[in-house]
């Protein structure tokens, strides 16, 4: 699983060959979570506080994952994307 970003201990990555709607994974401590890159939709479950700042970077980077998403769909090597700070 290719992770394109790591902050506060979470690593996001996306999936190659991966399923519609475009989403990336976070994992933290053990747990995952998939989140949807347009509207924000967690499945999954994360402690409150590691949620909050998944979502955070999510709004500041979303077009970019959005990039990265087509790149995975295309086989192609994806970009990282800064950690939240």
């Amino acid at each position: 699983m290719p992770v394109i970003s790591r902050f506060l201990g979470i690593a996001i990555s996306i999936l190659y060959d991966d399923h519609d709607p475009p989403h990336f994974h976070a994992t933290y401590g053990g747990q995952r979570i998939s989140v949807h890159i347009r509207d924000g939709a967690v499945n999954g479950h994360f402690p409150r506080r590691a949620q909050a700042h998944v979502l955070e970077w999510l709004e500041l980077n979303r077009d970019a994952l959005l990039e990265d998403w087509d790149l995975a769909r295309e086989g192609e090597p994806l970009k990282p994307i800064p950690p939240l700070e």
